[in-house]
C-alpha cells in the first residue's frame, strides 16, 4: 500500500468490510485520483490524528465520520477495554473471546448507526475488497426504510414461520441471495450492494436465519410455549400476517383512573392508570402495545391493544399543570422515599430578546413550579434530548417535549458565555419566536421588515445605469441596499431571465457613484461559470459602461491583485479562483458575489474552500436553482454569505437535512425557512408574468 499525496488530487471514502474476530466495521479512508479522476491503487486509512493533513479533501462532515469510526477501530476498543499492552495480533488469539464480543459488538453497532445516518445524506460508502483495497464497489444506501411483515402459517401439524420485507412497494427477494447482516440492533441487511434499513426497530437476529432458509417449522407439540413466549411479543412491537390463529386488533375510549391502595398502618395509595376496555395499564408501564393471548379450544386469539402515548401524555401534563389546584384543596402530594422526587406544578420560560449594535442579547429564566433557574442551565438538556432536570436541591424536574423542538436551534446557534447571545444575521429566528408568542421582542421597525420584505426603503438608480429595471427588478435592487446597510449577505434566487445580472449591475453602479461622492474607491470580485463571462461582459458594456471591469481568466492573467485597485469589478471563474486563491485572498475587495452559486453547495469542494477563504465587506450570490438536488445544498452557500447562520455542518445536516429528507419533519422544514427567509429573495417567472 503506497502512501497517498496530499498535495494531488485525493477522495476521502468509508469502506465496509469484515473484521475476522469483531464482525462487520466501517473505516475511513483516503484513497489518491488517477489523471482521468479515478481511484488509484494508493491508499491510507485516516485517523483523527491524521486528518489534517487532508483537510483539502475533507470537510466538517468528514471530521465528525472520522472521530466517531475512530472509537471503533481495533487498536481503540482494546485499549479501551483491556488495560494491559498488547499486541492487537496476540490480544485476538490469547485473550479475545465470546464474552468480550458480546461486550463490545453492541457499542460498535452504536457507532455504526450513528455514521450510517451521516453517510445516508453524504453517500460516499464502499465495500472493501479481500485485499484491502476500500473502494471494491459502490455501495448504495437505501433513500427510504424497507418494512418487514412476519408470516405464520399453521395447520394440522406445525406452524411454519417467515419474513418478507418490501421496499418502496415492492418486495424484495432476500433469502439465498448472499444477503448479510452488518448490524443486528438497528438491523441493517446488505443486499445486491444496496445497504437497507427498516421502519421498525427490529433486530438482525430476527433476520439471520432467514438468509439461507425459507421457513422455520414449530412443531405442534410445542406451540403454546411458541406463541407465549415468542409470536405474543413479536406482535405487540412488528407487523404480523397469521393463517390459523387470529390476531385481532382492539380500539379502545381510553379513560383516565386513579386506583386507591390500601397499605399497613391505615395509609393508602392513588395510582394513575389508564383503562382501555377492560384492560388496565399503569402509568409506568412503558409498553405501546400489548397482547393478551386468549386459547380457545384448539384456537389461539391475540388480542392486541395499542396504547394512545400522545393522549395519555396530555393527561399527564394536565395533573402536573393543575397540581396547585389540588393542593390549595388541602391535598398534599407525596412521593416514594429513596426514589427519585419530582417536581409538580407548571413549567414555563420567561424569554426577552433585545437588539444590540451587532447581537441579538437574550434573557430568560425558567420556571418548574415554584422553582426559578437561569434558561441557560438547560442548554445540554435541551440539545442532547434529556427530559430530567436535577434541581439544586435534588428534586426531578420534566422538560416539556415541545421545548425540544422550539428552543433546539435557539442553543445550538446562538453565541453562549455567561448570557446567551445571536447574531443579528439570525433575525429569522427571533422573528419566529416573537410569531410563536415564546418571546417578547424588542426590535426596531426597519430590521423587523428584513424577514417579511416589506416597505424596504426606496433607493435612488445611479446616474450612469443606462436602461430601465422593471418592478419587480427595482425590489431586488432595493434589496440589495438594505443588506448592505445592514451588512447582510444575500441570495437573489429569481427564475433564469428574470434579469439578476442586470439588478446586480444596477447595485454596483451604485456602489461606485457613493464612492465617488465619499471620495473612495473600491473594487468588487464576481465570480462564475466559464460559460457566463462573455454575457456579463456584454451586459455590463450595455447597462454600466462607466463601470471599469477586469477579467481575470485565460493562461497570460495578471497575479498580481494590486492591479485590481485600478477596477471596480474584477470578473473571474471558479476554475481561476480556485487556482489563484492564495493571491486573490490577500485583496480585501467590497462585495464577493457568486453567479451559479450552486457550484459550491458541496462543503468539500475546493470551490467552496477557496471562495471562502477571500476577504471582503459584503457577500452576495446569485442562483436560480440554489437547491438541486438537497436542502443540504444550502449549508454552503449559506455559510459563505453569512457564516453561522446555519450552524455547523454536522448540526445542519443532523437537524434539517436529516429530519426534513427522512423524517418528512414540516415543523423543522418551516424552523429552517424562518432562518434563511430574510436573506432569500425568489421571484418565478409565473409571480412577474404581468411585468
Amino acid at each position: 500500500m503506497l502512501r497517498v499525496d496530499s498535495s494531488k488530487t485525493c477522495k476521502v471514502v468509508y469502506s465496509l468490510c469484515k473484521h475476522e474476530y469483531l464482525g462487520y466495521l466501517i473505516e475511513p479512508h483516503v484513497v489518491q485520483l488517477n489523471p482521468q479522476g479515478d481511484f488509484s491503487f494508493t491508499y491510507q486509512r485516516i485517523f483523527t490524528h491524521t486528518a489534517d493533513e487532508f483537510n483539502a479533501c475533507l470537510s466538517e462532515i468528514d471530521y465528525k465520520l472520522i472521530k466517531i469510526l475512530d472509537d471503533i477501530e481495533q487498536d481503540s476498543l482494546i485499549k479501551k477495554h483491556y488495560k494491559k499492552l498488547i499486541r492487537p495480533t496476540e490480544f485476538f488469539t490469547k485473550v479475545f473471546d465470546e464474552k468480550f464480543y458480546e461486550s463490545v459488538r453492541p457499542k460498535i453497532e452504536k457507532k455504526l448507526a450513528e455514521a450510517l445516518e451521516i453517510l445516508k445524506v453524504k453517500d460516499e460508502l464502499y465495500l472493501m475488497d479481500k485485499d484491502g483495497w476500500p473502494v471494491e464497489r459502490k455501495i448504495e444506501l437505501a433513500s427510504e426504510p424497507a418494512s418487514i411483515l412476519f408470516h405464520f402459517r399453521r395447520n394440522e401439524t406445525e406452524t411454519r414461520y417467515f419474513p418478507t420485507i418490501k421496499y418502496q412497494n415492492l418486495r424484495i427477494e432476500f433469502m439465498f441471495k448472499e444477503a448479510q447482516i452488518i448490524s443486528n440492533k438497528p438491523a441493517w441487511l446488505l443486499l445486491n450492494d444496496v445497504l437497507y434499513f427498516f421502519d421498525q426497530d427490529i433486530e438482525g437476529k430476527k433476520l439471520q436465519p432467514f438468509l439461507a432458509k425459507r421457513y422455520i417449522a414449530i412443531p405442534k407439540s410445542t406451540e403454546a410455549t411458541y406463541f407465549e413466549k415468542f409470536v405474543a411479543p413479536l406482535i405487540e412491537k412488528h407487523h404480523v400476517y397469521a393463517e390459523g390463529f387470529e390476531i385481532k386488533t382492539e380500539q379502545f375510549e381510553a379513560t383516565p383512573i386513579l386506583k386507591v391502595f390500601y397499605v399497613d398502618g391505615g395509609l393508602s395509595q392513588i395510582q394513575l392508570s389508564f383503562k382501555y376496555g377492560e384492560y388496565v395499564f399503569p402509568v409506568e408501564n412503558a409498553h405501546k402495545v400489548t397482547v393478551r393471548l386468549e386459547k380457545a379450544a384448539d384456537n389461539y386469539i391475540f388480542h392486541r391493544i395499542k396504547r394512545s402515548a400522545e393522549w395519555e401524555k396530555k393527561q399527564l401534563n394536565w395533573i402536573n399543570e393543575h397540581i396547585e389546584i389540588l393542593e390549595a384543596a388541602g391535598f398534599e402530594i407525596e412521593q416514594a422515599t429513596g426514589q427519585k422526587r419530582f417536581v409538580f406544578g407548571a413549567s414555563k420560560i420567561d424569554l426577552e430578546v433585545k437588539e444590540g449594535n451587532d447581537w441579538f442579547d437574550i434573557n430568560a429564566v425558567v420556571w418548574f413550579g415554584k422553582y426559578q433557574i437561569p434558561f441557560l442551565s438547560l442548554k445540554q438538556h435541551i440539545l442532547h434530548k434529556r427530559r430530567e432536570f436535577t434541581l439544586p436541591d435534588g428534586e426531578v424536574a420534566i422538560i416539556p417535549d415541545k421545548w425540544f423542538t422550539q428552543y433546539g436551534s435557539l442553543f445550538s446557534l446562538a453565541e453562549s458565555g455567561k448570557t446567551l447571545k445571536l447574531k443579528k444575521h439570525h433575525i429569522g429566528l427571533i422573528n419566529d419566536l416573537a410569531e410563536d408568542s415564546l418571546a417578547n421582542v424588542t426590535l426596531e421597525r426597519k430590521l423587523q421588515r428584513l424577514s417579511d420584505f416589506e416597505d424596504i426603503a426606496d433607493t435612488q438608480m445611479p446616474v450612469h445605469f443606462k436602461g430601465n429595471l422593471r418592478d419587480y427588478q427595482k425590489a431586488g435592487y432595493n434589496w440589495f441596499s438594505f443588506l448592505r446597510e445592514y451588512n447582510f449577505g444575500g441570495c437573489l434566487a429569481d427564475d433564469m431571465g428574470l434579469g439578476k445580472t442586470i439588478q446586480t449591475l444596477a447595485m454596483l453602479q451604485k456602489v461606485k457613484e457613493d464612492d465617488q461622492l465619499a471620495a473612495t474607491q473600491t473594487t468588487s470580485l464576481i465570480i462564475m461559470p466559464t460559460s457566463l463571462i462573455y454575457n456579463w461582459l456584454t451586459e455590463a458594456k450595455k447597462f454600466t459602461p462607466k463601470l471599469k471591469i477586469l477579467a481575470h481568466t485565460g493562461t497570460n492573467r495578471n497575479k498580481d491583485v494590486a492591479n485590481f485597485a485600478n477596477y471596480d469589478i474584477i470578473i473571474t471563474t471558479y476554475g481561476v479562483t480556485r487556482v489563484d486563491v492564495d493571491e486573490l485572498k490577500n485583496f480585501y475587495f467590497n462585495y464577493v458575489i457568486l453567479d451559479e452559486s450552486q457550484n459550491i453547495k458541496n462543503p468539500a469542494s475546493k470551490s467552496f474552500k477557496a471562495v471562502r477563504s477571500l476577504k471582503s465587506r459584503h457577500r452576495l450570490i446569485l442562483s436560480g436553482t440554489p437547491v438541486e438536488n438537497s436542502v443540504g445544498d444550502l449549508w454552503s452557500q449559506l455559510t459563505f454569505l453569512n457564516p453561522g447562520l446555519l450552524g455547523t455542518q454536522a448540526f445542519f445536516y443532523e437537524e434539517y437535512v436529516q429530519a426534513i429528507e427522512k423524517k418528512k419533519d414540516e415543523e423543522k422544514a418551516r424552523k429552517l425557512q424562518s432562518i434563511i427567509k430574510p436573506f432569500v429573495l425568489r421571484r418565478t417567472k409565473e409571480q412577474v408574468a404581468s411585468e
